[in-house]
């Protein structure tokens, strides 16, 4: 991320306030595509050689993305990191604004049984289209989107430590603020996943005032992810950071 004062040598509250901000609509953007699609069970099942189509496709993606010069970042974190090549083409040189144990901490195992397991089935249809590939790529940018905004966790943590560095132990995250953001996720989720027209009483849910029932995605269910494991992991991640960091 751009760590804040325009030359990108400083870390600021208010910069990773933004990002963070940006990095919902990614999430709400992203279950909205895969909302398209069916279930389809089958590309999460196993196959002859062990691995789901998800798993491969993830996997392989990755791998491409990385030759790329993808996962430079801190917040950029891989699902298998163990299959990674290096780049294949000049890559920028970001600002060293974490310590350097920033790239231990992950928590995409929890991501990934989280969004399989549990998210998945709160906002997709039952049912079998056979569009596999583009299922599990849709997934691929769901968990993509999901596990940046997590890690994000890390700026938070720098930022509050050096704000405070002998007072790291209060939460981080205020109850009020989480409400804030709990209900602004789901605003969004409301406006961004309405279908829009021309008509007169299409104005009302260009507000924000479309029944749940009309969006592509239950707007309670972004609500809900963000309540029980977004900002859960985000806390997880920060409280590793600063473990790391203060070991």
């Amino acid at each position: 991320m751009d760590a804040g004062g325009g030359d990108g040598e400083q870390l600021s509250l208010s910069a990773v306030r933004d990002q963070l901000i940006r990095e919902e609509d990614s999430i709400v953007f992203a279950l909205i595509e895969r909302a398209k699609r069916p279930r389809n069970a089958p590309a999460y099942s196993l196959a002859g050689g062990g691995g789901s189509l998800a798993e491969f496709f993830i996997r392989e993606a990755e791998a491409l993305y990385a030759k790329a010069g993808y996962y430079q970042k801190p917040e950029d974190v891989p699902f298998f990191p163990q299959d990674l090549p290096p780049p294949l083409f000049p890559t920028k040189g970001y600002p060293k604004v974490l310590h350097p144990s920033a790239s231990r901490v992950c928590v995409n195992g929890a991501i990934w049984k989280m969004y399989f397991d549990e998210l998945l089935p709160l906002f997709t249809a039952n049912g079998d289209d056979g569009n596999y590939a583009e299922t599990v790529a849709l997934d691929f940018a769901c968990l993509q989107a999901l596990s940046r905004r997590i890690h994000c966790g890390k700026y938070v943590a720098e930022v509050k430590f050096k704000d405070s560095p002998q007072d790291y132990s209060p939460p981080i995250h205020a109850k009020a603020v989480e409400e804030k953001v709990k209900q602004r996720v789901e605003k969004k989720a409301r406006i961004f996943g309405q279908n829009v027209t021309l008509e007169e009483d299409s104005v009302n849910k260009q507000d924000g005032n479309a029944c749940d029932s009309e969006c592509k995605v239950d707007p309670k269910v972004l609500s809900k992810l963000y309540d029980l494991w977004v900002m859960p992991l985000t806390k997880d991640v920060e409280v590793e950071y600063l473990l790391q960091r203060l070991d």
